[in-house]
């Protein structure tokens, strides 16, 4: 059976399981081993929590635990590690959680509120640049009160500290086993998650084993998974058809999700499940380049680029043109790009430039990732290039490197202008603008703007009701739309493809669109 499931999907995909003759329970009752693998082209850069803002997130939410997590269908952070958290005063600056007993981290050691709090402080500690200490802006310090309980107490109200401690990022690992002061790179993971890394070789494979001691929220419907990581989409749906994976997470290019949508009587042993997706892509400018420093520039690009060509072009319906940081779908979006700039227009990008005495084409090299966001990246830079060409205003060099070392070259400040994507650490407006400015954006290079982090930011993390915050987002993106520092494109929808004996995959994405795979099974004939 193949089918397309959007915010149906688990009816859908309970009627016609039950049409099939298919139990929907785990292995229907059978005691054989349930073991899964999942191919995906989105591979860690760091198996250490410290300096994980990335895709790394993915491996991370299934082998360490978090203190508050979003379980499935949960937009709000719920007890994982803790029994239970509350802000403890009125004005959000306190925030307590109690553990919950017998916690113990894979080798042994006591999980407790000491652990708690080493495994933050060091986040603060050794600072990786571009890392998530971002996230911890509003942390003063961690107290602890006995084995069992852990206060955070911030500089200032964030009623966003709850979400922030829900992410990878906020990973609890054993004291014993990472060093205070650097990153772990050996190649394993200490933690106390719903899995135990057994194996691990960088960009071929983890391979996870359930954790026998593991206590949380997550109910784990197989027992072993495999991750295999592919350096190309095109080989994703191969293994799938093949059965070398049993189903795929990031990394399907548009055209691979189109030819399963449109074959369906080829594909007839597969299901394709559409989940709605906050991920965003975007250009960042480097302001200290020459060309990519001059805001006429910066303008002359955002008035030039056709974003529904873009996605037409190259995502053929599995993405939409984005006009601001903040996505459809999460509080106080705007189309703050198009309402400046309106539709493209070589005209009005000639001028920008003229009046800034800019009379010959800007040369620019733009910098994209061959390995992060899947094989439609290439593409949407050729068409990128070939956009600001036609005009005669630009010629624009491509160059592109492994996640890596393009990860190390922009934070670095070596790229005049290259992609970005962002995945959301939660569906928050907050997440969207907060990561991206102050002296430890996101981006690897500072981006100062006072209003922002010193006025709207504060403003709005006072306010508890997430859903009254649109006023200052509004705002904040009408400064960044003057700026053009960062020009979005695009947001995209996310897909997991799997053989039609895989349940589970509606419900393996949490909100933060990190693959949680212990809600992955085989199902089993009744």
């Amino acid at each position: 059976m193949f089918y397309r499931a959007g915010l149906q999907a688990a009816a859908a995909l309970a009627s016609l399981s039950l049409l099939a003759g298919c139990a929907l329970l785990p292995g229907g009752g059978s005691d054989v081993e349930q073991k899964l693998a999942v191919g995906t082209t989105s591979s860690p850069s760091t198996l250490d929590p410290a300096a994980a803002w990335d895709g790394s997130w993915e491996l991370m939410r299934n082998v360490f635990q978090t203190l508050v997590s979003f379980p499935t269908g949960s937009t709000s952070p719920e007890p994982d590690a803790a029994d239970n958290c509350r802000f403890t005063d009125t004005t959000s600056t306190a925030y307590r959680c109690e553990l919950r007993k017998g916690l113990k981290f894979s080798n042994g050691d006591k999980l407790d509120a000491e652990a708690v709090k080493y495994s933050i402080d060091r986040i603060r500690t050794i600072a990786v640049k571009g890392g998530p200490v971002g996230m911890l802006g509003s942390l003063d310090r961690v107290e602890t009160k006995g084995d069992d309980v852990v206060i955070f107490h911030l500089t200032k109200p964030d009623a966003t500290f709850p979400f922030v401690l829900a992410t990878p990022a906020m990973s609890l690992v054993a004291p014993s086993a990472y060093s205070e002061h650097k990153i772990r790179d050996d190649g394993k993971v200490t933690g106390s998650g719903p899995y135990l890394l057994d194996a691990y070789k960088p960009g071929d494979r983890s391979e996870l084993v359930k954790n026998p001691d593991y206590k949380g929220f997550a109910d784990r419907k197989n027992d072993a998974v495999t991750i295999r990581y592919f350096k190309e989409s095109a080989a994703l749906v191969p293994a799938l058809k093949q059965g070398e994976i049993d189903a795929t997470y990031r990394g399907l290019s548009a055209e691979e999700v189109v030819a399963l949508e449109d074959n369906k009587d080829e594909n007839s042993d597969l299901q394709l499940v559409e989940t709605v997706g906050a991920d965003i892509r975007f250009l960042v400018f480097n302001p200290e380049d020459p060309a990519a420093g001059n805001p006429a520039v910066r303008r002359a690009i955002a008035q030039l680029v056709d974003r529904d060509a873009l996605v037409a072009k190259v995502y053929r319906g599995t993405a939409e043109p984005l006009y601001s940081m903040v996505p459809k779908g999460i509080a106080a979006h705007t189309t703050s790009f198009f309402d400046t700039f309106g539709d493209p227009s070589k005209k009005k990008a000639k001028k920008i430039l003229t009046d800034a005495g800019i009379t010959k084409p800007v040369a620019m090299t733009f910098w994209f990732t061959t390995d992060r966001y899947g094989s439609s990246t290439a593409p949407e830079f050729a068409e990128l290039k070939r956009q600001l060409e036609s005009s005669g205003l630009f010629r624009i060099t491509l160059k592109s490197k492994p996640w890596k070392t393009f990860q190390e070259g922009f934070t670095k400040g070596e790229y005049p202008v290259f992609g970005r994507g962002w995945f959301p650490d939660f569906p928050d407006p907050d997440n969207f603008i907060a990561p991206f400015v102050g002296k430890d954006s996101v981006t690897g290079m500072p981006y100062v703007k006072n209003e922002i982090t010193k006025e709207l930011l504060p403003q709005s993390r006072k306010e508890s009701n997430r859903g009254a915050v649109s006023k200052q987002f509004e705002r904040a993106q009408a400064i960044l739309v003057d700026d053009v520092r960062l020009l979005p494109l695009w947001q995209g929808k996310l897909y997991v493809a799997a053989g039609e004996d895989i349940g589970g995959g509606e419900r393996a994405l949490d909100p933060q669109t990190v693959m949680q795979m212990w809600e992955l099974y085989r199902k089993a004939s009744w």
